[in-house]
């Protein structure tokens, strides 16, 4: 499975395979994957915002 596939499933932009077998664990690791790529866009979000918006302001 391709990187790209996987981010677009995790963040319901793609839908999965319905023939994929899928187990406990790994509806767990796809949701703490899922967890962590939110947390880091919104880590990037706030970086680009502080070294770019917030000097233009002063």
């Amino acid at each position: 499975m391709g990187i790209w596939k996987q981010i677009g499933e995790y963040l319901y932009i793609k839908k999965r395979d319905p023939n994929e077998e899928r187990t406990k664990w790994m509806k767990y690791m796809h949701g703490m994957n899922r967890i962590s790529l939110i947390i880091f866009l919104i880590a990037v979000m706030i970086i680009i915002f502080k070294q770019v918006i917030l000097p233009l302001f002063k």
